[in-house]
């Protein structure tokens, strides 16, 4: 068997670590949005964020490349001013992991917000603090449980991602091919050693991400009940 190159691994990692971090960014702030707001509008948004659950990979995939390729609008503008090239780079594989994880985040998010009491963040306004105040010391902290799942949801996601990471990122070894890619190449070439290998590296990993994430989920759980 080849020597296993773990560079798939670690590049898989901090795609999907990256691509959660954005994911709560911009997620949160739409989730408490939709939380909040009956207009058509707001159901329209919603239906195009759930829309990446729906849509295969690879048409989410080809959705980007259209929208990002170096032929694009948006991609001309961030390669002649820039010096920036999204498609077959790392970056394409995060933004990639994003729009497939961000739906995750956005759904458990936004029904943990609609559960939350009006009538505390009323009393909260009536003590006179800010909607920003109220937002991080008010409503994420009755909210976090429903957050959490779906940061945990996303990571998993982002992480375990195949077939929108190949269309955008492509499969550069050392560069843009992440662990899922890695596997497909390994059984393409015919190596089921070494795609073994990497399948149980993966699930191990997977797992231990999943374990301490519930762990500190129960932790953070119990310290809030004291």
């Amino acid at each position: 068997m080849d020597q296993i190159n773990l560079f798939p691994l670690f590049l898989s990692l901090r795609v999907a670590l990256t691509a959660t971090l954005f994911t709560i960014i911009i997620g949160l702030p739409i989730a408490f949005f939709l939380s909040r707001s009956k207009s058509k509008f707001a159901d329209v948004l919603d239906t195009l964020i759930t829309l990446p659950i729906v849509l295969p990979p690879t048409v989410l995939g080809y959705y980007l490349l259209v929208l990002l390729g170096r032929q694009s609008t948006i991609g001309k503008f961030l390669e002649e001013n820039f010096q920036i090239m999204i498609v077959f780079t790392p970056t394409g594989a995060i933004i990639a992991a994003m729009v497939v994880s961000i739906p995750f985040l956005i759904k458990s998010a936004k029904a943990a917000f609609s559960n939350i009491d009006p009538n505390i963040v009323n009393a909260a306004r009536v003590l006179g603090r800010t909607e920003l105040n109220i937002f991080f010391t008010v409503i994420i902290p009755l909210a976090w449980r429903g957050i959490v799942a779906g940061i945990t949801l996303g990571f998993a996601r982002a992480l375990g991602d195949f077939g929108t990471t190949l269309m955008v990122a492509g499969s550069i070894p050392n560069k843009t091919m992440t662990m899922p890619i890695a596997i497909y190449d390994a059984l393409l070439a015919g190596n089921r050693e070494l795609a073994n290998v990497l399948v149980f590296i993966m699930t191990v990993v997977a797992l231990i991400v999943l374990f301490t994430i519930n762990r500190l989920e129960k932790k953070v759980s119990i310290g809030g009940r004291r």
